[in-house]
């Protein structure tokens, strides 16, 4: 024989609803701060990065401000090879006597001006060749223009921007200049790789 039996739950008292309300409230409020605190380490992490990139700004602002103070006109000089100047005849070729394992410099004529220095716009005549056979493959000195550029910018090669400082203007100077200072192991147009030169250059003047 089957006996039916049905059970009866009691209801919830209101002190265990509100046990089961106060348990759901804090399960939201917990999921809640969680949730903001998620946010408020996105946000930190944002502005971290924003002032990071401020600094970087500022840092690179101030060394740009100071290299321009450094070297005034170097900022402002640009490098032309259209200046126009009168021709000039041209220098006798001079060949050196075995490899250049060092850079060298002649003043063939005396000039009578300032002496130049690292950051002054140069203007000048010049005429390059290889040292080892006296091949000319740049010049300018019968054209009627001349060579503009920012003396110790690195708008030249190393023995141009090392062995013209203390020419003085109006003077010509020989450079007779190793490959480490010149084109290196790459050469240019009309220069083999490792190829030594040497250079006439006479300093027409100096903007300023």
């Amino acid at each position: 024989m089957l006996v039916e039996v049905t059970l009866e739950f009691p209801a919830m008292s209101g002190i265990a609803q509100e046990h089961v309300r106060y348990n759901r409230e804090q399960d939201m409020t917990r999921k809640r701060d969680r949730i903001f605190a998620g946010f408020g380490a996105v946000l930190f992490l944002l502005s971290a990065s924003a002032i990071t990139v401020v600094a970087i700004i500022t840092s690179n602002s101030q060394s740009d401000t100071q290299t321009a103070d450094q070297n005034p006109n170097t900022s402002k000089c640009e490098l032309s090879a259209s200046l126009s100047a009168a021709a000039l005849p041209l220098p006798e070729i001079f060949k050196p006597e075995g490899a250049v394992s060092a850079l060298g410099t002649t003043d063939l004529e005396p000039g009578d001006g300032a002496a130049l220095k690292s950051g002054d716009c140069v203007q000048v005549k010049y005429i390059g060749s290889l040292a080892k056979d006296g091949t000319v493959f740049d010049q300018n000195f019968d054209k009627p223009t001349g060579l503009q550029f920012p003396l110790g910018g690195g708008s030249v090669i190393q023995g141009w921007d090392q062995g013209l400082i203390g020419t003085k203007i109006g003077a010509t100077r020989r450079l007779v200049i190793p490959a480490t200072l010149g084109y290196g192991d790459q050469g240019r147009n009309g220069i083999p790789p490792k190829s030594d030169l040497v250079f006439v250059v006479k300093v027409l003047g100096v903007t300023k």
